[in-house]
């Protein structure tokens, strides 16, 4: 990656001052990330077949690891370089902007699905309550009381917390540029102190006024993993060599933990093998006691286990070496239909990618709408199919329209 220096009054310390952003956009970041909203569109589809072969399938981490990761380093390249180049005070106002516009993204989303939720009760005569299918009932019974809690994030429901996480790692970005001035260790000092403060229970954001449920995504335990994309695209951490005994290492973990980090897999060897099953059983039974025992989390996707964090840096590797170094592989340098329908296919997912909030805000709303389809048409092979390419077809034309807007091209030379 080529560097942006940074400015003279925010000089980092010489540890930190190493080669850290691209001036052309890395293909592999837009291209996984893309990947991780057609995986997010899928996986929040209720009663969803696709959803059973989504990587949370088959291991501890899934595609949120992969947005919030992604998010990190997309963010080194768009706020990092403005701390660099215009110094922490403006740093710090283009984190601002950044976390209202996600803010009102949440409120927006919360209100438009809340709405289809409500329209659906009240218009249409089904068998279930679709406000009961996404445990709104409290909202609607006591809007007063709810509305101040959604616009003061402590009422954020299950589904509509990855937003207020993705904001609040977002607030904590000066916090750590102000560290990087002495050094890349401060830095990660203070992420794994916080992440640890999260797992142990220290810290932890309220998610409704009538429980102590905490939000289902512990900003403080997630934001280990954003600072990790964002430390590796600032180059404060090395990129890891390619080298046979590290893409075994991570390809044996990924597969010597299945078992253990999905049921799926689980039930499979069970089914297999009972006494083995059996073994296996005891070793998951091991995991929650010494959850228990120490009050550290392992596995749990609200504090981001330390084995999720391990799971999900094995993946990324072999993600990364599999691309090639700045995604030569991705890249299909041949001229037949097949390199020709993989270049097309490239460019509509790396779009998907660069366009990320607006679809995910997009996917999660049109999510439940496409839940209420197959809910009317059944759940049938061809309609799943169908269901699921709708989908597709409709967070890529979100990509496109959003790209669009933000080329502003009202502002071109008249014709």
């Amino acid at each position: 990656m080529a560097t942006i220096s940074p400015s003279s009054d925010f000089a980092l310390a010489p540890a930190a001052q190493t080669p850290p952003v691209a001036r052309v956009r890395d293909p592999r970041l837009d291209f996984y990330r893309g990947i991780a909203m057609f995986i997010i569109l899928v996986a929040h589809i209720p009663s969803n077949a696709w959803s059973s072969w989504i990587p949370a399938r088959f291991g501890w981490s899934d595609a949120t690891e992969i947005f919030v990761f992604c998010s990190g380093m997309a963010s080194a390249i768009a706020f990092g370089g403005a701390f660099a180049r215009m110094g922490w005070p403006m740093g710090t106002a283009r984190i601002a902007y950044r976390v209202w516009q996600v803010y009102w993204a949440h409120i927006g989303l919360f209100f438009f699905v809340a709405m289809m939720m409500a329209a659906l009760d009240t218009y249409g005569v089904f068998e279930k309550s679709y406000v009961d299918s996404l445990n709104l009932t409290r909202f609607f019974s006591d809007p007063m009381t709810q509305i101040v809690g959604i616009f003061t994030l402590t009422y954020v429901p299950n589904y509509f917390d990855i937003l207020p996480m993705y904001l609040v790692v977002l607030a904590l970005m000066p916090l750590f540029m102000a560290l990087s001035r002495i050094g890349f260790a401060p830095v990660a000092g203070a992420s794994i102190a916080i992440w640890l403060a999260a797992n142990i229970g220290l810290l932890s954001m309220p998610a409704e006024s009538w429980s102590e449920r905490p939000w289902f995504f512990n900003p403080f335990g997630w934001q280990l993993l954003f600072f990790t994309g964002f430390a590796f695209m600032r180059g404060w951490i090395p990129a890891p060599p390619v080298s046979k005994p590290l893409i075994w290492g991570a390809a044996a973990f990924l597969v010597l933990t299945a078992p253990f980090g999905s049921w799926k897999v689980f039930q499979w060897i069970n089914s297999a093998s009972p006494d083995l099953g059996a073994s296996f059983r005891e070793i998951w039974t091991m995991f929650s006691t010494l959850e228990k025992e120490t009050g550290f989390s392992l596995r749990n996707k609200t504090e981001f286990g330390i084995l999720r964090y391990m799971h999900f840096l094995s993946l990324a590797y072999l993600a990364w070496v599999a691309a090639g170094e700045g995604g030569r592989r991705l890249q299909a340098t041949g001229t037949g239909i097949a390199a020709e329908i993989w270049r097309n296919l490239l460019k509509i997912i790396t779009k998907v990618g660069q366009q990320s909030l607006a679809v995910f805000v997009f996917s999660m709303a049109v999510a439940r709408l496409l839940g209420f389809v197959l809910d009317q048409i059944g759940r049938s092979p061809a309609t799943v199919l169908l269901v699921n390419l709708t989908g597709f077809a409709m967070i890529i034309t979100v990509a496109y329209i959003a790209s669009w807007f933000k080329s502003q091209p009202w502002r071109g030379k008249r014709a």
